[in-house]
């Protein structure tokens, strides 16, 4: 009989926690079956990612995860979870799953909270009332999962959770995918290239913590011919595509959407360039470095900590445009040194953010949960 997992999300629109969350159901394929709860219900786009086959299923009319403190609401989320083996929670908008569990614990499934980082509410200074309902909150779960080493530290000191329930799991990909041959055709702009120009990648979601707009104005200030693909979705695409305007590059910045498999597409930049608010230990990041490709980025989260030493300098110590433009213009009139360093993070990925580590951290976690160390692998 395969185990029935419950996974409250905050959102299931593509990203980076979305994504993880899927390649673990991938990989635990017919060990198990899942219910999705998206906190955002009109937020479903990750189910694309889920392999054929996968047993699955999206709660209809599940009881709402968001909404001031109720204990009605607490029983009714409760009442919900107690038909599963296992309960997944993922960051801020579904920690009422966690205080239900606080509240109405008797009975319930294991219950393991995922916190991957903060949006544009937390993303100068932590909310301390959001820390508090944290504190009161997390000692119901069984395990607390962070991926960054910044979060950990977040958690044990302002959160005050104790370190023997406290999981960092780095995040991976699947390193040997990216083997260089990649299909032009995912994205059109970029089959034809003038002489000179350059590609620059971006992938996140269109939102403001990420600051994209701050990427177009400092790609705008290069002395090179360039090309700019922001891949993902989200509200900030009118800014995005206004911030273009108005440093009339418009005919240079594309954004074609989500795009799945980027074992597929990375490869075809030169460069890859984020402009965030915030970060923890972005996928992304490690997708570019398995493809073999330089990073420019602010120094946020575990930024400085995931590439390659031969990468630093290129991370930028104010998160502005200038800063970000000088670095990407370095690299681009540099080729040498775009391969050489991309080349160092491509090794370092594979040697340090292989899924295959994570696939079995987490099944060896959520396994000893249920007191069944091995339903999972």
């Amino acid at each position: 009989m395969p185990i029935h997992i419950l996974h409250l999300h905050s959102t299931f629109a593509p990203g980076g926690k979305e994504a993880r969350a899927v390649r673990l159901m991938n990989a635990f394929g017919d060990k198990a079956r899942h219910t999705i709860v998206s906190a955002m219900p009109d937020q479903l786009g990750a189910r694309d990612l889920i392999a054929k086959g996968i047993k699955y299923e999206i709660a209809q009319n599940p009881p709402p995860l968001t909404g001031k403190p109720s204990v009605r609401r607490y029983e009714e989320i409760a009442r919900f979870m107690r038909r599963f083996d296992l309960v997944l929670t993922y960051n801020w908008g579904a920690i009422d799953g966690v205080m239900a569990a606080r509240v109405f614990g008797k009975g319930l499934p294991p219950v393991i909270h995922h916190e991957d980082g903060f949006n544009e509410d937390e993303a100068r200074r932590l909310n301390p009332v959001r820390n508090m309902y944290r504190r009161i909150a997390l000692p119901a779960a069984n395990a607390l999962v962070v991926p960054s080493h910044i979060l950990e530290k977040i958690a044990l000191k302002h959160w005050h959770q104790p370190a023997a329930r406290l999981r960092r799991i780095p995040n991976g990909v699947a390193t040997a995918l990216y083997t260089g041959r990649t299909d032009p055709r995912l994205i059109p702009a970029l089959q034809k290239r003038r002489e000179g120009e350059i590609f620059i990648g971006c992938v996140a979601g269109l939102r403001e913590v990420k600051d994209l707009p701050l990427l177009v104005r400092a790609c705008g200030g290069l002395n090179t011919r360039f090309k700019l693909v922001i891949l993902g979705e989200g509200p900030e695409r009118q800014n995005i595509l206004d911030a273009a305007e108005s440093m009339a590059i418009e005919d240079q910045v594309f954004l074609p959407g989500y795009l799945s498999e980027p074992h597929k597409y990375m490869g075809l930049f030169d460069i890859f360039a984020l402009s965030s608010k915030s970060e923890q230990a972005p996928i992304s990041v490690i997708e570019a470095m398995a493809a073999g490709l330089p990073v420019v980025a602010p120094r946020v989260g575990d930024i400085p900590v995931m590439v390659a030493p031969e990468n630093d300098a290129f991370l930028a110590p104010r998160r502005n445009e200038v800063d970000i433009r000088d670095r990407i213009e370095t690299l681009a009139g540099h080729a040498e040194s775009r391969h050489y360093i991309g080349a160092q993070n491509r090794e370092r990925a594979r040697a340090l953010f292989d899924e295959a580590a994570m696939i079995a951290s987490y099944a060896r976690l959520y396994g000893e949960a249920m007191g069944r160390p091995d339903a999972l692998q």
